[in-house]
């Protein structure tokens, strides 16, 4: 691929990000959104719809890192990477959204913070920013 095309594909993927960061409120079931603005200083959470929030948290999750594999292989177009890529998404969801369920229903006991930020990282294409400079690495050490 030329490099003007990685170019454009990567706004065009950068971009995507920034509309469901835009949207997120219409397009997402989260009322933990208005909770962790200001409500955890003076509020317990209120019951909220489990099943509902895990799967809009998984969509989001999926859209966000389908945008973000597909960022990769515009960048480095190498199938390892794309790969564990793949199965890193996959097994952080999995582990997150474990642990997210347990500190929902044990009601925050232990705070707010753990559960703040596994949020931040379920969905928050956060990954990616671990993900492309440890590429990036690989890529200049081998070469």
């Amino acid at each position: 691929m030329k490099s003007y095309q990685k170019i454009v594909l990567s706004i065009f993927l950068f971009l995507l990000f920034l509309i469901i960061r835009a949207y997120e409120a219409s397009l997402f079931y989260d009322p933990l959104m208005a909770y962790f603005k200001n409500d955890y200083l003076y509020k317990y959470v209120e019951n909220i719809n489990l099943w509902h929030l895990t799967i809009n948290m998984l969509f989001r999750y999926s859209l966000n890192s389908t945008i973000s594999l597909g960022l990769i292989w515009v960048l480095f177009e190498r199938k390892d990477y794309f790969k564990f890529s793949f199965f890193f998404f996959v097994f952080a969801f999995v582990f997150l959204v474990l642990v997210f369920y347990f500190l929902i229903k044990d009601g925050f006991e232990g705070g707010y913070l753990l559960p703040y930020y596994i949020r931040r990282f379920i969905i928050h294409p956060l990954f990616l920013l671990l993900l492309l400079p440890a590429f990036y690495y690989q890529n200049l050490s081998k070469n």
